[in-house]
């Protein structure tokens, strides 16, 4: 429902705004500000996501959680999609997820929503939470690999003899 109202509500808002800034301005000066916005928002993308990428190995190398990291080049992508889409609230949206703090804030309120089980990068676990096992579900022990004895002299009863 929530991907339904978007799809119908944002371009009723943005056609609302492309008619009182044209009728503002006029109509080339608006035409003039939503290809400079896509061109300014396009160099600022690019920028940050080199750093969100830089941020991400920089995660990957030190075992971190790379979580946080790969939201904000996800942000850094969905804004950059809404700022090459012309309109002004999309711009307006695109450039609000190039800042870092709304970036933090918005990251935030998305992790409070969700519920992490368990983190794990390669083999061994980095994150974990809900329960812990407890002593009595944990044995204990040692083992010594037992290699059946063979007579080298007495053929195997897996081949056939007279």
């Amino acid at each position: 429902m929530y991907l339904f109202l978007a799809f119908l509500l944002v371009p009723i808002i943005e056609i609302a705004l492309f008619i009182q800034v044209g009728g503002l301005i006029g109509l080339w000066p608006t035409l003039a500000i939503v290809v400079l916005t896509a061109i300014l928002g396009t160099a600022l993308v690019r920028t940050q996501g080199r750093m969100a990428l830089a941020n991400l190995q920089r995660s990957f190398a030190e075992l971190d959680d790379p979580t946080e990291p790969l939201a904000h080049g996800a942000m850094i992508l969905l804004s950059g999609v809404l700022l090459l889409t012309p309109g002004f609230f999309t711009d307006a949206v695109g450039f609000a997820l190039l800042v870092p703090g709304i970036r933090v804030a918005v990251f935030r309120y998305l992790k409070s929503k969700v519920t992490i089980t368990q983190f794990q990068m390669g083999t061994r676990a980095q994150f974990r939470t809900g329960p812990t096992p407890s002593d009595d579900d944990v044995i204990d022990g040692e083992f010594t690999e037992v290699r059946p004895r063979q007579d080298p002299s007495k053929p195997s009863k897996w081949v056939g003899g007279p």
